[in-house]
């Protein structure tokens, strides 16, 4: 949170959705923001996960440039001042940046090797991190984002690329994300699970053709750790 606020870029709306029935952070949370005006905080009444609750966001958001940034991550100062130029002085309107990777005290920079990703790309390979992307609000559809418990991200791209619209990636590493071992996005049963989920329920592809591409995105995914 703290690093929203303190962004160099200040004409943004922060609004955070609480996924959580348990409600001690919420206190912790309230108290940080001190009742800032730029910060909306939504409840949650059950646990929905991190797709459903990002839909919500997107739908009491008032901006004309969506981001997004996960609980466990965080952006450098400049990041929104210098993508949001990125993509006016371009005409962009799906951007991403580079990041970097926290384990064990040590920052693992992941870049991506293309300037421009389109659907054929990312049906094969994705290294485009949620809290790095901005999209223009105009192309988002209701409900972008499936409800899976992984992968939700990676289906919102593929959704939205398929309809002839690429993805630019900004080549500066402006998010860190905190990686953690027992994480959902770490399960790698879970991980197969869903990624066969993506090809076969949401881009209905058939099963042969689900686990072709699965197959495919798995070892792009082994390739980029070495």
């Amino acid at each position: 949170m703290n690093s929203v606020l303190n962004q160099t870029y200040r004409d943004f709306e922060v609004i955070l959705i609480y996924d959580d029935e348990n409600k001690n952070d919420l206190k912790f949370i309230e108290s940080l923001v001190n009742k800032n005006p730029k910060v909306k905080i939504i409840e949650n009444t059950k646990n929905l996960g991190a797709g459903l609750s990002r839909n919500i966001g997107i739908k009491n958001s008032s901006g004309s440039i969506i981001a997004f940034l996960d609980s466990d991550d965080y952006w450098m100062p400049e990041k929104l001042y210098k993508q949001i130029n990125f993509m006016r002085k371009n005409n962009y309107k799906f951007t991403y940046c580079n990041y970097k990777k926290m384990s064990n005290e040590r920052q693992i920079p992941v870049s991506s090797m293309k300037k421009k990703v389109s659907y054929n790309d990312l049906l094969t390979d994705c290294n485009i991190g949620l809290s790095t992307v901005l999209l223009e609000k105009q192309i988002i559809s209701e409900n972008l984002f499936p409800p899976l418990k992984t992968k939700e991200d990676y289906t919102a791209w593929l959704k939205l690329t398929k309809n002839n619209l690429d993805a630019y990636n900004f080549p500066e590493y402006l998010v860190l994300w905190n990686y953690s071992e027992d994480s959902l996005s770490s399960n790698l049963k879970q991980k197969f699970i869903d990624g066969f989920r993506v090809y076969h329920n949401y881009m209905n592809f058939n099963k042969v053709k689900s686990l072709y591409y699965l197959f495919l995105l798995t070892i792009n995914s082994i390739k980029r750790k070495f």
